[in-house]
């Protein structure tokens, strides 16, 4: 059946529904060209003021899932899991989660992204491991899964091609914000993936996309029943990211964290992340005889399948990680508790270091960001070391420090509106159907 892009446009403009029929024929034609891109901008407009119900949601996504391939595990012999975060700063956990996960009895397969602005990529910061390689065909991807159990990895051309130019064009157009673009892009791509369970990262804070927790709620939820809606089971955790997780932010700084976290040690918050997600995602998997996630740390399975996985995709997991070529300390003004340190305030001062890109085709410094040697709660002395900043070129320190200004407080004791680690879990069970 043939529609009119007007039509549609002026259905959701007058707060309408669109017909299951209207979505799938929108989104093929403006994949292959036939719906012009500001007629799509309109459109993502009137859904951003007005929003959307949960079947005009499902059917979005499951025709965005039917532009493109959907890759199909059904081969391997163990179930898959896999995980998405909405990203913040210094959030390195996909490094160490995906070897953890393989150790314990599950495949993971997990196509991600590069950074953009004050967030880290993925595929940034694994690239900074000599050799490693981002690219595979899917031969190679089930060659990886089979070696090490896990393969991270960026998405071919072919998964979900309706994301892929609608999210260009919403960058452009004010419409990012739209919970049911967002969730229908993310949702797209991770189903498109064939994963047979997905645990959600929602990310709350100054340093997160979602900046206060019903906004988070309300993704995460969408997300849930989009999964669920798709037959893969999903579960969201509402994670902090009102301050830096870890003490490194930027893409070596970061390998050499997760690193730490797989030998048994690391940071306590980033170790206690990544545990909560590994037993999220083996749960949801129903993986039989499940290898507890602490013990495969203790025990050298999680190092071993992440020297696999990085092996497999070409990298040398022995290689020494790039270093900045200069570093700076910014140190205390006074002595007593560091009661806040902003996300935001600190992702954005890696990314002027070096760390990240202003646009996609933008190259990232490997060795460039920030370590902190201080976190909320803990005491700090006059003149101690605060953070360390990592820059290739001296002349990004002066922006780094202008941006992290105000970006913390000492005290007399931390902010008690600091949010938990983990500050809520959504599953299908906790959601009612419009």
């Amino acid at each position: 059946m043939g529609f009119d892009a007007i039509e549609i446009i002026t259905t959701k403009r007058d707060r309408r529904e669109l017909s299951t029929a209207q979505i799938d024929w929108v989104i093929d034609a403006y994949t292959r060209g036939g719906v012009a891109d500001e007629q799509m901008s309109a459109l993502a407009m009137a859904i951003l003021l007005n929003g959307m119900n949960r079947r005009e949601i499902a059917d979005w996504t499951l025709a965005m899932i039917r532009s493109g391939e959907r890759m199909d595990w059904s081969a391997l012999d163990r179930p898959t899991a896999d995980k998405h975060s909405t990203g913040g700063v210094g959030d390195k956990i996909t490094l160490p989660l995906a070897p953890l996960v393989a150790a314990c009895g599950a495949y993971v397969p997990q196509l991600s992204g590069r950074g953009l602005g004050h967030t880290g990529g993925t595929l940034d910061k694994l690239e900074s491991i000599p050799g490693w390689r981002a690219s595979l065909s899917n031969d190679e991807m089930l060659h990886v899964i089979r070696t090490a159990g896990a393969v991270v990895c960026a998405a071919g051309s072919g998964l979900a091609p309706a994301d892929k130019k609608l999210y260009a064009l919403r960058d452009v157009t004010g419409t990012v914000e739209s919970i049911p673009l967002i969730a229908s892009s993310i949702m797209s791509k991770k189903i498109a993936e064939g994963t047979g369970s997905l645990v959600l990262d929602v990310k709350v804070g100054s340093g997160a996309f979602m900046k206060n927790v019903d906004d988070a709620r309300e993704l995460a939820e969408t997300m849930v029943a989009l999964g669920g809606d798709a037959g893969v089971r999903t579960v969201a955790l509402l994670t902090a990211m009102d301050r830096p997780l870890g003490r490194a932010v930027g893409n070596a700084l970061e390998v050499a964290e997760s690193v730490e976290v797989l030998a048994g040690g690391g940071p306590s918050d980033v170790v206690e992340l990544t545990v909560r997600l590994a037993r999220e995602m083996l749960e949801a998997a129903a993986v039989p005889g499940a290898k507890d996630p602490e013990q495969a740390l203790k025990d050298g399975s999680a190092m071993d399948a992440w020297r696999r996985m990085i092996g497999a995709q070409g990298g040398d997991p022995d290689a020494p990680l790039p270093v900045a070529a200069e570093t700076m300390d910014v140190v205390a003004p006074s002595s007593g508790v560091l009661r806040r340190l902003d996300a935001l305030s600190v992702g954005v001062a890696a990314w002027r270091l070096g760390a990240g890109r202003e646009r996609k085709e933008d190259a990232v410094s490997f060795g460039a960001g920030i370590t902190l040697h201080a976190k909320p709660g803990d005491t700090v002395r006059a003149g101690q070391p605060l953070m360390t900043l990592h820059a290739d070129e001296p002349g990004r320190f002066e922006r780094a420090l202008a941006v992290l200004e105000g970006g913390y407080e000492i005290g007399e004791v931390a902010d008690p509106a600091l949010f938990p680690l983990v500050i809520d879990r959504i599953t299908e069970g906790d959601l009612a159907r419009d």
